[in-house]
């Protein structure tokens, strides 16, 4: 069995977990999260613990044990603190701004960028230049923080573009006559 699935998943005060069958639901504070188990997975509780069990003995199931307990633990991580992710926008004239379900962002294009906010992320926009991601879902959170990231990546020479914040960019030297 994997390192990571020998470790129980602890449930602190406030959240509530409800195992049917091969469904995991996890609800708390900040929201509800479900996961549906492999067929070589079990997912037991016992008190305020969640411990991962293998069905059948398969290589595949071992893999998968780590996998699903490090999911659980995201989801009751989620439903009780949340995640977020920080971007910062380092160039002349970059700027974001939030409108509602819309992220309007000024990346040196001819054009303005628009990114529709999926259901269950909120961004915010405390100046500028910075930009904070925030989800329940880690897995969706990284996927927005990456897919605005995408729009303008940090180039090299100047290091201008749409970064994480403890994001090290690399430079590189300019060419030499």
């Amino acid at each position: 069995m994997s390192r990571v699935a020998n470790k129980p998943v602890v449930v602190p005060k406030g959240v509530q977990v409800v195992i049917d069958g091969s469904q995991v639901n996890v609800t708390g504070p900040k929201g509800k999260l479900a996961y549906s188990l492999h067929p070589t997975i079990k997912v037991v509780e016992d008190g305020s613990e969640l411990r991962i069990e293998i069905v059948s003995n398969s290589k595949q199931a071992h893999a998968m044990s780590g996998t699903t307990r490090a999911l659980v633990n995201n989801m009751v991580i989620g439903v009780d603190q949340g995640f977020e992710k920080k971007l910062t926008l380092i160039g002349v004239g970059y700027r974001a701004q939030s409108k509602g379900k819309v992220l309007n962002l000024q990346l040196g294009f001819s054009h303005p960028v628009d990114y529709e906010v999926p259901e269950g992320i909120t961004i915010e926009t405390p100046s500028q230049t910075e930009i904070v991601v925030k989800g329940t879902d880690k897995q969706q959170v990284g996927l927005v923080a990456a897919q605005i990231r995408a729009y303008r990546p940090p180039e090299p020479y100047k290091g201008k573009g749409v970064r994480y914040a403890d994001e090290n960019v690399v430079r590189k030297e300019a060419k030499k006559k």
